[in-house]
């Protein structure tokens, strides 16, 4: 019998188990909760080691704690990443992501549709710190190549696209970042690795909001940033928070130090020790708790919103709907390659009568709740143009289907038949 392999675990068994074990000390079988902000040295030389990068261990749950290490261990394993960090929110995720691999002078190629608080902070970094992103015209891999440019140093792009639902060839994009010795980063959050794994089309660099269908339950912020392993950093010369000595750190150089998990390791001294973003214990643990059921609630999740999108296509009140794995609908067969089983359950679809009939739908759902979260076990509904969009100039936020016309719905694990019920009766009241 060969011996046994936890990396060789079906995905839904590594969600239950990957990261955690029996606690040594107790025996307890759930993940201590180490509520602590210091660890106690053996000794005046494991402290030095530990804050010189010459030894691993814990000092202070900013950079690192037993129960947020877990959590890394466990995202880690499910996306197929050599290491991961976890900070407080998914919008740290990315900022972190950004600053260590740029700075000021340098550009970015990115999807010109993502989540609207990746396009708020983008546009942020651009004007007080010289972070300049370059658009993409659309989403196919030759948008993103026409973008790149001697100032390029990574390229962005969502799986899933928050919030019309559109599924991006990642694996194109992965080419185009090869052949220009770029890495890709993916944010992943509507997909869940449950759905897709970015890291096996290509990706080098996958974020999270772990806020999202990682915890499920709508209680906790949280991010994750994972470091595939494979991006040869120091061929390209750039990218000096890796390549170049650390004098804080004794001269130390990651790519050297560290050479599979270059970016995992620069990101924690830069971003956690730094800038600071921790994440709680107590949110690494419920964030756990959630992901041991993600494969089971990410076919829920998929099934639903398969339905719901089927009916709202099919009523007279609807002018259009954004879900790519409906027959007929715009990507399609892109949908079907990466997620033959539901394109996730965030998707929009627009009103024939404008933009107060969007706001009275709304209003008139009784069982649907009017909030800004996304990927919960409740579902859940918002205004994008008002809300999560508002600082998008009128013509991007018809490129990304977020119209003022246009709701963005969250659907959660309720009974079909109820969802569907209130989402007719809504419709109902609309002239």
């Amino acid at each position: 019998m060969p011996p046994f392999d936890p990396s060789a675990l079906a995905f839904a068994t590594r969600a239950v188990h990957a990261g955690t074990a029996p606690d040594p000390a107790t025996g307890a079988r759930a993940q201590p909760i180490y509520f602590t902000n210091g660890f106690v040295f053996e000794s005046n030389e494991q402290a030095a080691d530990i804050f010189a990068m010459r030894a691993t261990g814990f000092s202070y749950s900013r950079g690192s704690n037993p129960t947020v290490a877990a959590l890394e261990r466990r995202v880690a394993s499910l996306e197929g990443a050599k290491a991961a960090v976890a900070v407080s929110s998914g919008q740290s995720a990315m900022l972190l992501v950004l600053l260590t691999l740029m700075q000021a002078g340098d550009a970015y190629v990115s999807a010109a549709r993502l989540f609207g608080g990746s396009l708020g902070l983008m546009r942020r970094l651009e004007t007080r710190y010289g972070l300049t992103p370059q658009f993409t015209r659309g989403l196919n891999p030759e948008d993103f190549e026409a973008a790149i440019t001697d100032k390029t140093r990574v390229i962005v792009c969502e799986s899933i696209v928050n919030p019309c639902g559109t599924v991006v060839d990642i694996a194109g994009v992965a080419a185009v970042a090869r052949r220009h010795g770029l890495p890709l980063v993916v944010d992943n959050t509507l997909a869940s690795p449950a759905l897709i794994r970015p890291i096996e089309y290509g990706a080098d660099i996958v974020v999270h909001s772990t806020s999202k269908f990682l915890s499920g339950s709508g209680t906790v912020i949280g991010g994750i940033v994972c470091d595939a392993g494979r991006f040869d950093w120091k061929a390209t010369g750039r990218y000096n928070l890796i390549n170049e000595p650390w004098p804080d750190y004794e001269g130390l150089v990651v790519s050297d130090r560290f050479p599979e998990t270059a970016f995992a390791v620069a990101c924690r001294l830069f971003g956690l020790r730094d800038l600071g973003p921790g994440l709680s214990p107590m949110n690494a643990f419920l964030t756990l708790t959630g992901i041991e059921t993600l494969p089971l609630r990410m076919e829920r999740h998929c099934a639903n919103a398969r339905a719901v999108a089927a009916f709202l296509k099919a009523h007279p009140k609807v002018a259009w709907v954004s879900y790519p794995s409906l027959p007929g609908q715009a990507g399609e067969a892109v949908a079907n390659r990466y997620v033959p089983n539901g394109a996730g359950s965030i998707f929009t679809f627009a009103l024939k009568g404008g933009e107060q009939a969007a706001l009275d739908f709304i209003s008139g759902l009784e069982l649907i709740s009017h909030l800004v979260n996304i990927g919960e076990i409740k579902s859940l509904a918002i205004h994008p143009a008002t809300t999560t969009h508002r600082q998008l100039r009128d013509d991007e936020k018809a490129a990304a289907c977020v119209g003022p016309e246009t709701v963005r719905l969250s659907i959660g694990l309720e009974t079909i038949e109820d969802l569907i019920a209130d989402i007719e009766q809504a419709l109902a009241k609309l002239p």
